[in-house]
């Protein structure tokens, strides 16, 4: 089962995530399928990336979303009207 969720990239102390498309029952670091964009949660601005279309075509085909990235497309989809 696909599931859209963050990757953890970032250094110590200094999180940064990688928004992905990956098998359940990998590690979170482990490998993904397709990057779909980024968080930066350090940044005052919100200085978050998300690919909406290609986001929309893997959940039509199945793939389930995570509540921080269900957060976020909500978020993003504010500050883009």
């Amino acid at each position: 089962m696909l599931t859209v969720r963050l990757k953890r990239v970032g250094r110590k102390k200094k999180p940064f995530y990688n928004i992905v498309v990956m098998e359940k029952s990998f590690y979170i670091n482990g490998k993904y399928v397709e990057n779909l964009g980024y968080f930066d949660p350090i940044k005052k601005n919100s200085n978050t990336y998300l690919n909406m279309d290609r986001i929309n075509f893997w959940i039509k085909n199945g793939a389930t979303v995570s509540k921080k990235i269900k957060f976020l497309m909500k978020n993003y989809e504010d500050e883009k009207i």
